[in-house]
């Protein structure tokens, strides 16, 4: 058995097809005229935009028009003049030929994103891989292989895949996808989620191990794959397989119906999402709404700020596709480990306690205010509310209000229509506001507890690290107090508490929380059916009991397992109370 990360859930079982790295000798070439040699880049340059193009209208027509999005950054980056500034400059000065001064500037590019401690921004690096390897192509003269037309169905196994791969496959014939390189964030695990294909990434010497024609069981979700196995292996996953399907189907039963407990009490169930094209998502799975718009992912994939248009653009596409259910837009949350390139920040010895977020956007008021100016016009076209980062007490909350006023009087002075009522609420993540949620309940119409940070502080747990990961436990006692405590504090003040950490999701802990009293719980969109299933199968009284008697207990393995041993987890089987 090969161990991996799963990258998209689901079980395939089916035959290797071993995708090779294309090899291209690019060899270093004296040139004497440097200016001939930079028009053969740039007509190299227009080739390469036609194929993007062409690309783009072929997944648009196969796959859709928001998958067929990816390419609009490949178009973006093709024309990047920093980029290919960097490329001239190479011809000009050394008197090379123009292939050798693509790789040598790719390589400069892709070695710098792929150093960012940031996952989601090192791995930006395989869109800068995909763009100047299609680039040097045109330059050589080599065809790429098609891996969208197959005689049968395969599982492709690969060292890399780039998102232009990725966005092409046909999902008739390409059931799965394993990868020596990549994550969760990538390009191409975010595009096999979106086509529901299983994939694992990070499955060391998969290329030299796994052979073509080699049977493949993959388990998308854990990361195992299995390469020739046996009978007692396949008839196994055979069966988990046919039980993921029968339960998905299960769950669609609560599609359309309210997310309410067995005695009467009705929460939200929402989903998280970074991108307008995960709306699609978000609608399919019938989420109530969308608990964290993470406003970031706007910021990155590019090379400088996204003007005021561009966010209200985005904005107004998640506002109207979701109609009249809220949408939560998480302001700015960057800086620390998630930084970008073009901002300029200083790498921190501690990013998660560093310039990050609401801290960041205090002191860069130009870049906050115009994000919020975005935010507010596109409120005039659906259910916006805006949710203010890492804040860690009440004089940072009254700055982020008083500049949103600022922002909201410009628009007023221009005759822009937003929503003047707009909700305002924050995210509860630092142990500070937590303890002071009474004070700052008086300040906010709604709290989001975010518990993946909010673990982290409170336990003093890097959870990047791998040494001390297992004590980063969202069944801690001390984090279930808390947890209690913010509830409770919001409740006494009247204002509704949501969760949009990963904890929101689990199903263990979902009847726990619905007992402590929360009100809206938000995950992955994948999630959502099951989280209903679990709330509709549940008495809410029943619970608060049973949170009691947890907040009493001392260690975060007695919790889990008296939660196992007392709590019945909807398993998607039940009827519809």
């Amino acid at each position: 058995m090969m161990q991996g990360i799963g990258v998209s859930p689901g079980i395939v079982i089916g035959i290797a097809f071993i995708k090779k790295t294309e090899k291209m000798e690019i060899c270093k070439m004296d040139i004497a005229n440097t200016k001939a040699e930079i028009s053969r880049l740039h007509a190299a340059r227009e080739t390469a935009k036609v194929q993007i193009g062409i690309m783009q209208q072929q997944v648009e027509a196969q796959i859709g028009s928001e998958e067929a999005k990816i390419f609009e950054a490949h178009m973006d980056m093709i024309e990047d003049k920093t980029l290919f500034k960097d490329i001239e400059k190479r011809i000009q000065s050394q008197k090379v030929n123009a292939e050798w001064a693509v790789k040598e500037a790719a390589d400069k590019f892709i070695s710098m994103f792929q150093t960012m401690e940031n996952a989601y921004m090192s791995e930006r690096a395989a869109d800068i891989k995909d763009v100047t390897s299609r680039l040097i192509k045109v330059l050589v003269g080599v065809e790429s292989v098609d891996i969208s037309r197959f005689e049968q169905e395969v599982i492709i196994v690969a060292e890399d895949l780039l998102p232009s791969d990725t966005a092409k496959m046909d999902k008739t014939k390409v059931k799965g996808f394993i990868t020596e390189q990549g994550g969760k964030t990538s390009h191409s695990a975010i595009m096999a989620r979106t086509l529901e294909i299983p994939a694992a990434a990070g499955v060391t010497e998969a290329t030299s191990i796994i052979k073509n024609g080699d049977a493949l069981v993959l388990d998308g979700e854990s990361g195992q794959v299995f390469v020739n196995p046996d009978a007692s292996i396949i008839k196994k996953f055979s069966l988990r397989k046919q039980g993921l399907i029968a339960s998905k189907n299960l769950l669609n039963a609560y599609k359309g119906v309210s997310s309410t407990s067995k005695d009467g009490f009705t929460v939200k169930v929402m989903a998280n999402v970074g991108t307008p094209e995960d709306t699609e998502a978000v609608i399919k799975n019938d989420s109530e709404g969308i608990g964290l718009f993470r406003s970031e992912f706007l910021y990155m994939d590019r090379n400088q700020l996204p003007s005021e248009e561009e966010q209200f653009a985005a904005y107004r596409i998640v506002a109207e596709k979701l109609d009249s259910k809220p949408v939560i837009i998480r302001t700015l949350d960057i800086g620390g480990d998630k930084a970008l390139p073009y901002l300029g920040l200083v790498k921190e010895e501690n990013p998660f306690l560093g310039y990050r977020a609401i801290r960041f956007c205090l002191d860069s008021t130009d870049v906050f205010i115009t994000q919020l100016r975005a935010i507010l016009r596109a409120s005039a076209f659906g259910r916006i509310k805006i949710m203010f980062p890492m804040i860690s007490d009440v004089l940072q909350l009254r700055q982020a209000k008083a500049l949103l006023a600022e922002a909201k009087e410009s628009l007023r002075k221009a005759s822009v229509q937003f929503d003047e009522s707009i909700a305002i609420g924050i995210m509860i993540e630092i142990p500070s506001a937590a303890l002071i949620s009474d004070l700052i309940a008086d300040e906010v119409d709604f709290f989001s507890i975010g518990t993946n940070d909010l673990i982290q502080y409170m336990t003093a747990v890097d959870r990047g690290n791998q040494k001390i990961a297992h004590l980063y436990n969202s069944f801690h006692p001390a984090v279930l107090r808390l947890i209690k405590l913010i509830i409770d504090n919001a409740h006494k003040k009247g204002k509704w508490v949501g969760m949009c950490g990963e904890a929101a999701g689990d199903p263990k802990l979902i009847p726990i929380f619905l007992g402590m009293g929360l009100n809206e719980f938000s995950m992955s969109p994948a999630s959502v059916l099951k989280a209903r299933c679990i709330i509709n199968n549940t008495h809410k009284k029943e619970m608060e009991s049973m949170a009691e008697k947890l907040l009493n207990m001392s260690t975060a393995e007695e919790i889990e397992r008296f939660i196992d041993e007392n709590v019945d987890i909807c398993s998607g089987k039940e009827t519809l109370p």
